[in-house]
């Protein structure tokens, strides 16, 4: 029995010095065949000229939604949207669908194939046939129109014409602002205004 104790200690005494010595080895042939990497060479980097192509690069259905500074709310929706290579801070986009709801539930919608946004300048160009409908019963179309961004004002560029609630018009310009110290929205036709009256 004193004999089997005896063996045991001595097995118990060489595996304390064989188990660290093993460990050690182990741990020495991770860092000897370890690969030498750089970890910055892992981070993705990008050149000027990629981000320049990403800027460049077409956004489909683009939305923006946003508060005049009377509190109307425009809605801004497009098939597509880029930015401008002829001006920095421009967007052009194709399909443009914008929405001016106010306080009282009236509502007038504007869309155009063709537009341009200019963040900097307040300022919307909607070109290629533009078509103006409002809650009020006006259907319109114009040429081209150009509209704030931060308030309420848009003036076409030429003539307008359709159908309103007394009968078709027709005028050299229409504009649509606020008027009042309550902030009417109003459409005024001026230059020429030709109604004929349907009842």
């Amino acid at each position: 029995m004193a004999r089997s104790q005896g063996r045991y200690s001595r097995y118990v005494a060489m595996l304390k010095l064989a188990l660290p010595l093993v460990a050690l080895a182990l741990l020495s042939t991770i860092f000897l065949f370890a690969r030498d990497t750089d970890p910055a060479a892992n981070l993705p980097v990008q050149t000027r000229a990629d981000l320049a192509g990403r800027a460049s690069e077409m956004v489909t259905d683009p939305s923006y939604s946003g508060i005049t500074d009377s509190g109307a709310m425009l809605t801004l929706s497009a098939r597509s949207a880029r930015p401008d290579p002829e001006a920095e801070g421009r967007v052009r986009a194709e399909g443009l669908d914008a929405a001016m709801s106010f306080d009282d539930g009236s509502r007038i919608d504007l869309s155009a194939p063709d537009a341009r946004l200019d963040d900097g300048e307040d300022r919307i160009d909607l070109q290629g046939g533009v078509t103006i409908r409002s809650s009020q019963g006006y259907t319109l179309s114009t040429d081209a129109l150009s509209s704030a961004m931060s308030r309420i004002f848009a003036e076409s560029e030429g003539p307008v014409e359709g159908t309103g609630p007394a009968g078709t018009l027709r005028a050299g310009r229409m504009t649509i602002e606020e008027q009042g110290a309550e902030g009417e929205v109003r459409m005024l036709f001026t230059d020429g205004v030709e109604m004929v009256y349907e009842p």
